[in-house]
């Protein structure tokens, strides 16, 4: 009896080694339908699909080979199951910042991607913490991190299932299936500024934060960006004084006056600026003296513009910038004259083409800002 036992043993052993063997010998072969994937960023936000493709191959696909409503697969533990969104293993969709889907939250992370296509032009799209099962056959409803309802739409035909990124934006996109003749579109958002300033913060504290101009970089973003103004201005602070890679120069002093500008304090922001004119190139000063004219700010940038031809006194740009300032206040004969001159000194021919056109705006009493 020992000894049957103990052939039986070896019988077992040998057969689960065959099966071990066969299992890690498997052979990496092409699948009919090829793997694919599709990432899109979204700000510093990586969105990205896994997925297979499979064919139409003349095939009725809508209510057929993919059945409308949740379905009984015949396998598995699932007796509901949604569309898997392609072949094979599940339809997997990746964050690497929490996002909005359709307007509803979901946190940076991987999802296995399903979708429940309706008669009609409806469709669910269900974001499940489960991303490694084979299908929706191990569909578990207590796994959804989402469910929302969208509009599919009506396409020239698409042969392979294909998901894209259409309608891209600084802030978001809407990633979309296509097959035979139906699309199928959910839009994904990000909170750019949320997301970048919570990557500084990080970052500020580690390698990057160990010169100027990452401090600088950090407080330009946040003040363009709607960020905390506060925040901003004690990361300029510290690029201009105080640490070990601080340096004041035209720049940073520049980012700290905007800074200021937006907090409502106008004279303090004003004497930053003319601190920062004194170290600024006859272009730093030219260039701002055209922001201030597209602020409105037209007599500032006279004294700027006037700034800039006295310490500058024959470059090219100091002429032109002196026909911008008495154009945006009207005095055009006077324009004339400086624009004249600049033309003379202009460098190169894109500048001496630009001048040409201005002067006959100027001739015809036209502002040239």
């Amino acid at each position: 009896m020992k000894q049957v036992y103990k052939k039986s043993l070896v019988a077992l052993s040998l057969a689960l080694l065959f099966f071990s063997t066969q299992v890690m010998a498997q052979l990496d072969l092409p699948s009919g339908s090829q793997k694919a994937k599709v990432s899109q960023r979204i700000g510093i936000t990586d969105v990205s699909i896994h997925y297979s493709r499979p064919s139409v191959n003349g095939r009725e696909i809508w209510g057929k080979l993919v059945p409308y409503g949740m379905n009984n697969l015949g396998f598995g533990t699932a007796k509901e199951s949604p569309w898997r969104a392609g072949a094979n293993e599940n339809t997997v969709i990746k964050f690497t910042d929490d996002v909005k889907i359709e307007g509803q939250p979901v946190a940076a992370g991987k999802y296995g991607l399903h979708m429940v296509i309706h008669e009609g032009d409806k469709a669910t799209i269900i974001f499940s913490r489960s991303s490694d099962a084979w299908g929706s056959y191990f569909y578990d409803p207590t796994d959804d991190v989402l469910k929302v309802d969208v509009t599919t739409k009506e396409v020239a035909h698409t042969e392979q299932l294909t998901f894209d990124f259409v309608d891209v934006d600084a802030t978001s996109a809407v990633a979309t299936l296509r097959w035979e003749k139906k699309q199928i579109p959910f839009k994904v958002e990000v909170n750019v500024t949320e997301v970048v300033l919570a990557d500084i913060r990080k970052k500020l504290e580690n390698s990057p934060g160990f010169n100027r101009q990452t401090w600088e970089q950090a407080a330009n973003f946040s003040l363009n960006n709607g960020g905390d103004l506060d925040e901003a201005l004690g990361w300029i602070n510290g690029a201009i004084a105080g640490q070990f890679f601080s340096q004041k120069n035209f720049n940073n002093l520049s980012i700290k006056a905007g800074i200021l500008t937006k907090q409502g304090k106008k004279t303090e922001a004003d004497a930053v600026m003319d601190e920062a004119l004194g170290m600024a190139t006859v272009f730093e000063t030219h260039g701002y003296g055209r922001q201030l004219i597209a602020q409105g700010n037209k007599e500032r940038a006279m004294k700027v513009f006037k700034i800039n031809a006295k310490k500058n006194k024959g470059q090219w740009p100091v002429d032109f910038g002196l026909a911008r300032a008495h154009a945006a206040m009207g005095n055009y004969k006077t324009a004339l004259k400086h624009l004249k001159i600049a033309e003379g000194r202009a460098p190169d021919k894109p500048n001496k083409d630009a001048i040409a056109s201005f002067l006959v705006k100027l001739q015809n009493s036209e502002d040239i800002n």
